[in-house]
């Protein structure tokens, strides 16, 4: 009886330690993660991304060329704002007002919305694989809230426009301006620089050429509001 109570004792004692020992591991992986993606936050803000998960998972031969900012047109980054994120200069990084808006129009059914922001689509792309799921949104926020506070907005606008797909197999406005109007991005029009920015939220479904129904007229407002965006100094962010 009493080895058995002994026993009993040992076993009940175990439980704490085993419950501990999981936690300790947990802690330590929590710890591991948030050292691990602030240094690739740090790197990142000086080295060009190299690929991401997106472009090593597709399946067609992937192109791109890593450009600097200075030398996208300026009409690109305006038609991005106004196409993507108009409030990319106001926010700091989450736009609730499109939040919630995108949660209203997905209450109703249909096609499911995001109110990402350029911030969040940043650092999904760069850091993270596509797709939803709470985990997944849950280190998307982690990661804008790091962009934004290591990188700021101009280097965020920078990454962006060079990882965002912007056709089948091409990541970045650099390959697609050389894909569809055979220049660099630095010399984009506000319209061949809009229609760029019109196929983004659907790269492999939208074409840029010979464009029709939603994405020319997408293309089209879009062009119409690049002056806004630089008159109103939306972009002000970006270039101050």
């Amino acid at each position: 009886m009493l080895d058995e109570l002994k026993n009993s004792s040992r076993h009940v004692s175990s439980g704490p330690g085993l419950l501990g020992r999981i936690g300790w591991l947990v802690a330590r992986l929590i710890a591991a993660f948030l050292i691990i993606s602030v240094a690739q936050v740090v790197i990142y803000k000086f080295v060009p991304v190299p690929t991401t998960l997106t472009m090593l998972m597709d399946e067609h031969p992937v192109t791109k060329d890593w450009t600097p900012l200075s030398d996208i047109d300026r009409d690109m980054v305006a038609a991005v704002i106004s196409g993507e994120d108009g409030k990319f200069c106001q926010h700091n990084g989450f736009d609730q007002e499109a939040m919630m808006q995108a949660f209203k129009r997905n209450q109703k059914g249909g096609r499911i919305r995001g109110g990402s922001t350029i911030s969040q689509q940043t650092a999904k792309n760069v850091f993270l694989w596509q797709g939803g799921g709470y985990f997944r949104k849950g280190l998307e926020a982690w990661y804008t809230v790091l962009i934004e506070t290591i990188w700021g907005k101009r280097r965020i606008m920078e990454v962006y426009l060079n990882v965002a797909e912007t056709g089948i197999g091409t990541y970045g406005v650099e390959a697609g301006a050389q894909r569809y109007y055979g220049k660099s991005a630095r010399k984009l029009s506000a319209v061949e620089a809009a229609r760029i920015a019109a196929v983004l939220p659907l790269p492999k479904q939208r074409e840029v050429n010979g464009a029709g129904g939603f994405t020319r007229r997408h293309g089209n407002a879009i062009a119409r509001r690049v002056g806004v965006v630089k008159n109103d100094a939306l972009d002000a962010c970006v270039y101050n």
